[in-house]
């Protein structure tokens, strides 16, 4: 279909605006950085549209459902997020330092979903249970909720190599380009507040969603269970922030900590027995 075409075009365009971005870190020209944000804004639209021409092919098939519900088309999403929320970053901060370190997650996640063995691209009808508008509700917070420590965790790797690099007595161009600690401590935070308030309103809206299909509002599932013990993480971090005064090192540490519970809460669970397996 056109729209699996456009989404293998799309990891491609990722992966030049990644490239772009590097050179812009490297050679410290501007000139590569507008090239970078121009192909990153590109791949967006070209992204979006071929999530809308998927919606309105399930709408044709009969089945009429938003693109978000098999591991398919949760990873194509799930990198749809992370571009999103990186460009709007740029646009805010105007500063293009981080897509060197975001954009390639949003690349590796397009090529997993194109080439790993096993992946079902095809629209196919969801069972009775799972026809809700609440799934969409969910799946949407929790992607959010996911890309916002996305880009917490490219953040903390920002930071640890920032200042690897400071002990040198001449650190390359590349690091010099990265905004100061302050700043990259203080988009942790903010990002980190972000990704705990839309994993919050995953699970309420995950928990309204079980209890419509299954009737109950928690049956400790591994998702669910690691879904909380991920927001629990990061719920921490802040607290150990505001009321300890951690900063800095430690919060890179702990995003990069958390984005781990991320992707065993995202992929690990999979292949354990859950209500939640995308393993189709």
């Amino acid at each position: 279909m056109i729209h699996t075409t456009i989404l293998s075009w799309v990891t491609f365009i990722y992966f030049a605006a990644f490239v772009l971005y590097l050179f812009r870190m490297i050679l410290g020209k501007e000139f590569w950085g507008k090239l970078a944000s121009l192909a990153a804004l590109v791949g967006l639209l070209a992204h979006t549209t071929a999530l809308v021409i998927r919606w309105v092919a399930s709408y044709d098939l009969g089945i009429g459902r938003a693109p978000l519900t098999n591991f398919y088309e949760s990873l194509i999403f799930f990198a749809w997020t992370i571009a999103f929320l990186y460009l709007l970053m740029e646009w805010r901060l105007k500063n293009r330092s981080l897509g060197a370190f975001v954009l390639p997650a949003a690349f590796l996640i397009m090529a997993y979903a194109s080439i790993a063995p096993g992946i079902n691209n095809r629209i196919e009808p969801l069972i009775p249970a799972l026809q809700s508008n609440w799934l969409t509700s969910h799946v949407l917070t929790c992607f959010l909720g996911y890309a916002a420590f996305t880009v917490s965790f490219a953040l903390g790797v920002m930071f640890l190599l920032k200042r690897l690099a400071s002990g040198k007595s001449r650190p390359g161009l590349f690091f010099r380009l990265l905004p100061d600690d302050d700043i990259i401590d203080e988009l942790i935070y903010q990002c980190t507040i972000l990704g705990v308030v839309f994993l919050a309103l995953g699970i309420v809206t995950g928990s309204v969603w079980a209890h419509y299909a299954w009737g109950s509002y928690w049956s400790w599932d591994p998702k669910e269970t690691w879904s909380l013990i991920t927001w629990l993480v990061y719920a921490g971090m802040l607290h150990a922030r505001l009321v300890r005064g951690w900063r800095g090192k430690r919060m890179a540490v702990l995003s990069i900590v958390g984005f781990g519970c991320v992707l065993f809460t995202y992929l690990g669970v999979n292949f354990l027995p859950s209500l939640h397996s995308y393993m189709s």
